[in-house]
């Protein structure tokens, strides 16, 4: 939100605080970036969308960064999480495999921890890293914000940490005020637009080129009166016509030009926008800000925008349901249509159809008497040619009483639906209505028609009725049908990462989200329980025990959990057991309040299992009670914690070893390899030592200062260290002295590889694969010990760890 729309929110922000005043925006640090998790919700409380978007919990505002990335919509927002009111602002996030089911991620970009004004901004994901900012396997997302000026940035792990180019330098200065950067590839020059408001001599927007998303060049400028905020930019095919491309200009208002674009200059014919939504379109109304996505794997256009009137007791805004655009040619001209996207039938459980019937106001009744419903949907075509009746309709939400939370009225002599211009075509008016508990969308005549609204349904069991009418004499209903939308919420998860299909379910305990995954509190048996089914698998993950007995993997189980779970005991086991047998044990010290990786390898009815990175199975057993069934965990008396539960053979690759310990810092391990947090020093360390030898492996700072390769290290971590250094520097290092540093650019978020070799005293670096050694120095306190990884004040990844 912004200086003028914040000023049309005075009177919303008070009512709200008088709610709940919303507490003082935190700064997040890097060792609790990023901050959650938010209050628990089942999302069930009053007038909150069951398939309309809402922050889980906080203020929303704008849509951001609209992108489709490795196989998952990302929708980006503004976000003050710290209360109900606009405050700082951060960029929320929730992903979705299908457009509808959304799930609430931590937080994407955050004051403190990423440098800026993070207003509203766009997003893009560039899958052939043009911007050569790509480490590991997934296309990276780069986001872009700021004010009077713009910065990037990105994200390598499919949006879970985002990074700050060139420490949040601005690479564009706009000296007028300036915001909300939206950014397109523009396929036919083969590179990147954007478009960013600045009211440089009044309303428009400067338009600029990349090749890489990092230079950018100013190409023109458009100015209009009408052009305030939040710009959005498109092609769109007329008709859908292949070679009848137009391009489409918007403003936050939701007014619209069609025009055409030669790569470098917006021009249109129009003198006067349109409106594509005929909903409240000013900032804290039902439809503002709209933004479309990018990268859609359909090539659809698809477009979500903010509704500010819906808030409840812990939420403020939602977004509208995500619609699909096109272009028509119309008497008046080319036009927008908006269409709710196909997938909102996955959330259909039930329909009823009417056909061929007369509304008549003198023999009353209602059609659809008896259809009781809290979300749904309503499709209708009305024959107005011969109708005597002067108005007719829905009731949405009806008492017994007669009394109707919302009533969608066609007037048939001034040819209006709620109160807006709806002209019958063929002499028919057809209507599609969305009803949510905050909601009401209204489309109509193809989606030329699109009215977004908030609503405050009263969702109580006498309140749910539905009812059809028609005033002053008869209409012909050609079609009507109901459709009973279920909830979209509780498919995905928030905190736990996982390549296991949800949704999830628990038997037992009480399960809940917290930052560094899923907690349990049980008191006896308690199992959280993938919707994934295998037989052989390799299968892997982090138990951190609280004060629970045990807490492990589980797997080839039913729905309740019966079948094998591989544990840490802290009476000082290791067990495979099964219901009613305890199939093997490895006696090793377990203690409260530590983090353990387990990984379990299933082929027929051998089951063999591996405890903290070792190479060595602590556990090789036979039994063939259970051959397939549900991936999940298990926890035992107490609570604990779980996280990065995936199946498959990725993981942490590493050199031969007994068994890791970590000695400062939260470590766990990741389908990319080893991730470690740690506010100062923080190590992670082998049971496996050496004299000379030659140790290498791949290194990033995810965020934060710095991560290196330990060695020649006494059990606490105190050794020899090379690590990279975000301040500009590659270090070698022990406690109390840095013996040498070599200058050189370390970006967050990129991988390097690092090269140590030690010969007696002498100690050589080689950095990124260079042919001759950075750091070449001789240094005798530490003439042998143990192999580790090193972290400080940061968030690393290390992989493909080596000896020789």
């Amino acid at each position: 939100m912004r200086r003028r729309a914040r000023t049309l929110l005075v009177a919303l922000v008070a009512a709200l605080a008088a709610i709940l005043p919303g507490a003082p925006a935190v700064a997040g640090t890097v060792q609790d970036y990023p901050e959650f998790p938010y209050p628990s919700t089942t999302y069930s409380e009053p007038y909150r969308g069951q398939f309309h978007f809402s922050s889980r919990s906080g203020w929303m505002n704008d849509p951001n960064g609209l992108v489709y990335a490795n196989g998952v919509y990302h929708f980006f927002y503004q976000h003050n999480p710290h209360g109900l009111a606009w405050d700082t602002m951060h960029w929320g996030h929730a992903t979705s495999p299908d457009l509808v089911h959304w799930t609430q991620k931590p937080m994407a970009l955050e004051p403190g921890v990423h440098p800026g004004t993070l207003f509203s901004g766009g997003g893009v994901v560039d899958k052939d890293n043009t911007s050569g900012l790509k480490t590991g396997s997934l296309d990276p997302i780069v986001v872009f914000s700021n004010t009077n000026g713009v910065s990037v940035f990105y994200s390598n792990d499919n949006g879970r940490t985002f990074q700050a180019y060139d420490k949040g330098r601005k690479v564009i200065d706009i000296p007028d005020e300036s915001r909300d950067p939206k950014v397109f590839w523009d396929a036919a020059r083969q590179r990147w637009t954007m478009v960013v408001w600045s009211s440089q001599g009044g309303n428009g927007v400067n338009i600029y080129t990349s090749p890489n998303l990092l230079d950018w060049t100013l190409a023109s400028r458009f100015a209009a009166p009408w052009l305030f905020e939040c710009p959005d930019m498109y092609p769109l095919d007329l008709d859908g016509r292949a070679g009848k491309q137009k391009w489409i200009l918007t403003s936050a208002s939701s007014q619209y030009v069609v025009g055409s674009f030669d790569g470098k200059t917006f021009s249109t014919d129009w003198t006067q926008p349109q409106q594509m939504d005929l909903g409240s379109t000013y900032a804290g109304g039902s439809f503002y800000a709209a933004q479309t996505f990018t990268n859609t794997p359909d090539g659809r256009t698809v477009q979500m925008a903010w509704q500010g009137g819906n808030y409840g007791s812990t939420w403020t805004g939602n977004a509208t349901f995500p619609a699909t655009l096109a272009l028509v040619t119309t008497p008046d001209g080319p036009r927008i249509t908006r269409t709710p996207v196909t997938e909102l039938s996955t959330l259909a459980s039930d329909t009823q159809t009417w056909k061929n019937k007369t509304l008549d106001t003198a023999k009353r009744g209602n059609l659809l008497d008896g259809v009781k419903a809290d979300t749904y949907e309503l499709t209708a075509q009305f024959d107005v040619k011969g109708a005597t009746a002067t108005q007719f309709g829905f009731d949405l939400h009806s008492r017994s009483d007669g009394t109707a939370d919302r009533r969608v009225t066609y007037d048939t002599k001034a040819q209006t639906l709620q109160g807006k211009p709806l002209t019958p075509r063929n002499g028919k008016v057809t209507m599609r209505i969305l009803v949510d508990r905050g909601q009401l969308e209204t489309f109509a005549d193809g989606g030329l028609y699109s009215l977004s609204d908030n609503a405050y349904f009263d969702s109580s069991a006498d309140s749910q009725g539905i009812g059809l009418f028609s005033l002053g004499g008869k209409v012909t209903l050609d079609s009507a049908t109901f459709t009973r939308l279920n909830t979209s919420w509780g498919t995905g998860q928030s905190t736990l990462l996982s390549n296991l299909k949800g949704p999830w379910h628990a038997a037992g305990g009480a399960w809940s989200d917290v930052s560094d995954g899923k907690r349990v509190s049980a008191s006896g048996d308690a199992f959280y329980l993938s919707a994934s089914n295998g037989d052989d698998a390799t299968y892997q993950g982090d138990i951190s025990l609280d004060t629970a007995r045990a807490g492990g993997l589980t797997f080839r189980a039913n729905a309740d959990g019966a079948g094998y779970t591989a544990n840490i005991d802290t009476s000082g086991v290791v067990k495979l057991w099964r219901p009613g047998k305890d199939i093997a044990t490895y006696a090793t010290p377990i203690a409260a309040g530590s983090t353990h990786h387990l990984k379990a390898q299933t082929n027929g009815n051998r089951i063999r299992v591996w405890l903290d990175n070792g190479s060595t199975p602590v556990i090789d057993a036979t039994d063939a009670t259970y051959t397939s069934g549900l991936f999940g965990v298990n926890v035992y008396s107490g609570t604990a914690t779980v996280q990065n539960l995936n199946t498959g053979s990725t993981g942490f690759a590493v050199f031969p070893a007994e068994r890791w310990s970590p000695h400062g810092g939260i470590w766990t391990v990741e389908p990319d390899g080893l991730h470690g947090r740690s506010a100062q020093d923080g190590f992670y360390l082998s049971d496996r030592t050496g004299a000379d030898f030659t140790y290498e492996g791949d290194l990033s700072v995810t965020n934060g200062t710095a991560t290196g390769l330990t060695f020649r290290a006494e059990s606490g971590g105190a050794g020899y260290t090379a690590n990279i250094d975000t301040n500009g520097v590659v270090k070698l290092w022990r406690p109390g002295r840095d013996i040498a540093t070599f200058k050189t650019p370390i970006v967050e978020g990129r991988t390097y590889h690092l090269k140590v070799r030690a010969d007696g005293n002498r100690i050589r670096v080689w950095f990124a694969n260079g042919a001759d050694p950075v750091i070449d120095a001789t240094d005798d306190t530490y003439p042998s010990g143990l192999f580790g990884v090193n972290g400080f004040a940061a968030n690393t990844v290390a992989q493909n760890l080596t000896v020789s």
